[in-house]
């Protein structure tokens, strides 16, 4: 048996970083409109792949219902904040973020299918949003970095004060359910990721 080295590959630098979040999230919030464009043309044939609450065939829209929406304005609300906290996700690692992202749609996706009113179908990105939201908010605090909780104040600052308003039951056409439990999911990922401590003695 006959072995072969070779050189470890190089660690990306932070533009590479940056160039492959953006690509990422670019291509995402285009596949939103793709998507939605699909659904126009066919007369708005993809909503029923929502989560119906409480419904056994309801669960099969967990994974499907963060990339459907109910019109292009529903699309349009959701493409700027899902591409940005999108972005400063990403630019930690493509890997994390994956799973921060597969984390957070199920449990969202769950949350929304125990709690919301019976009879509603729920669908859109925004429970991804509220997790990133969540995550980018506690992530720095949990691993203890600096940047990060810069990261934090600067995303509650900006951010804060609407994803408050949209967890308020103000609007039954907005799955508040949706957004607390994103969030919940988010903060939850965080605490996931957190770093053991190294005492020192």
């Amino acid at each position: 048996m006959s072995t072969t080295t070779t050189a470890a590959e190089p660690a990306w630098s932070r533009t590479d970083r940056a160039k492959a979040a953006a690509q990422l999230m670019l291509g995402w919030v285009a596949l939103l409109w793709l998507i939605e464009a699909v659904d126009h043309a066919t007369g708005h044939a993809l909503d029923a792949y929502g989560i119906a609450a409480r419904e056994t065939d309801g669960l099969t829209g967990i994974p499907l219902a963060p990339f459907l929406h109910y019109g292009f304005d529903h699309v349009w609300a959701n493409s700027l904040p899902l591409l940005v906290l999108g972005f400063v996700t990403a630019l930690s690692g493509i890997r994390r973020f994956l799973v921060v992202c597969t984390l957070v749609v199920l449990a969202d996706g769950l949350g929304i299918w125990l709690i919301s009113p019976a009879h509603s179908v729920t669908a859109g990105a925004s429970g991804l949003i509220y997790g990133l939201f969540g995550y980018l908010l506690v992530r720095g605090f949990v691993e203890r970095k600096v940047l990060g909780i810069l990261v934090g104040v600067a995303v509650a600052a900006y951010y804060g004060g609407g994803m408050f308003v949209g967890l308020l039951p103000l609007d039954p056409a907005i799955s508040w359910q949706g957004h607390l439990c994103g969030l919940a999911a988010g903060i939850a990922t965080a605490l996931y990721y957190r770093r053991p401590v190294r005492a020192a003695l």
